[in-house]
């Protein structure tokens, strides 16, 4: 087994051992804390998934870096012995790491919705070589390795869907009191050239809806963070998708917008996205 074979195939046993720590409290009484705003929840099963995803991959790359969702200090333990795993604050562009967003979706989480994933990203010199969406609700794996992309072992492929009228969308990302014009506009601009929209609450299991074709595409305007984003970004294009920013480029991890789709309706997608966008910008 080459080494992102390797990886590849250890992001997917952390994402299950780490959602399946937090399948243990969904639905119990757990207790629930905000951080940036109302809306911004992390509890404590999102912290004992960390440390056990985090322990996973450690148990045979203990000196790999991790950019990691939740704080570092939850990390110390008997789980990753006495001292913390090297945590930075940014995909590093050299040597291997791992991205890790261990419940994707905590607001569903604590709300009793199955909407939430785990994800986690092997990375070398800044790309993906692995990365895996464990749906612990649903009891769905989506990985995708150097050559091949899956959902519990079958093939993933994007839809073959070319009329923009029956697209399935979803506005993905955080969405703020301030930029209710914006996020109504773009509604708007979906609902007016595609067939419907969706909104999941989980940017990973939205991507990796994509890549298994049960959505057509998905548009965030805002900026992102890489536990959001880079897995199911792989998922994507593995399984034949496209990934770009608003001006159309190749997505890149510290891009602040993204459009995600099987490819059959790219254009139109960003038009609409920027139309929205461009509206804000002169009014």
């Amino acid at each position: 087994m080459t080494d992102e074979h390797h990886r590849a195939a250890l992001a997917e046993r952390a994402a299950r051992a780490g959602g399946g720590v937090a399948r243990q409290h969904f639905r119990s009484d757990v207790d629930v804390e905000t951080k940036a705003d109302k809306n911004d929840l992390v509890t404590e099963a999102d912290r004992d998934a960390q440390r056990q995803v985090v322990s996973t991959i450690r148990a045979e790359f203990p000196d790999d870096a991790f950019v990691l969702e939740e704080d570092a200090d939850t990390l110390r333990g008997p789980e990753t012995g006495d001292s913390d795993p090297s945590v930075v604050d940014a995909v590093p562009d050299h040597g291997p790491a791992w991205v890790v967003d261990p419940i994707d979706g905590t607001s569903n989480y604590v709300r009793g919705i199955r909407s939430w994933a785990t994800a986690v990203t092997a990375l070398q010199d800044g790309e993906p070589v692995g990365s895996a969406t464990y749906v612990p609700a649903a009891g769905d794996l989506y990985a995708a390795g150097p050559e091949s992309a899956t959902r519990d072992g079958s093939e993933l492929r994007v839809s073959d869907r070319t009329d923009p009228e029956t697209f399935a969308v979803a506005p993905v990302g955080k969405w703020f009191r301030d930029q209710s014009a914006e996020f109504g506009r773009l509604n708007d601009r979906i609902t007016e050239r595609f067939g419907d929209v969706r909104r999941f609450g989980s940017f990973q299991l939205t991507l990796a809806l994509i890549a298994d074709g049960g959505l057509d595409a998905g548009i965030c305007t805002n900026p992102m963070d890489p536990w959001d984003t880079i897995a199911g970004v792989h998922l994507v294009r593995a399984a034949g998708g496209t990934v770009t920013s608003l001006d159309g480029d190749r997505w890149h991890h510290d891009d602040d917008s993204l459009v995600a789709s099987n490819g059959g309706a790219h254009d139109e997608l960003l038009a609409a996205a920027r139309d929205a966008v461009d509206r804000d910008a002169t009014e």
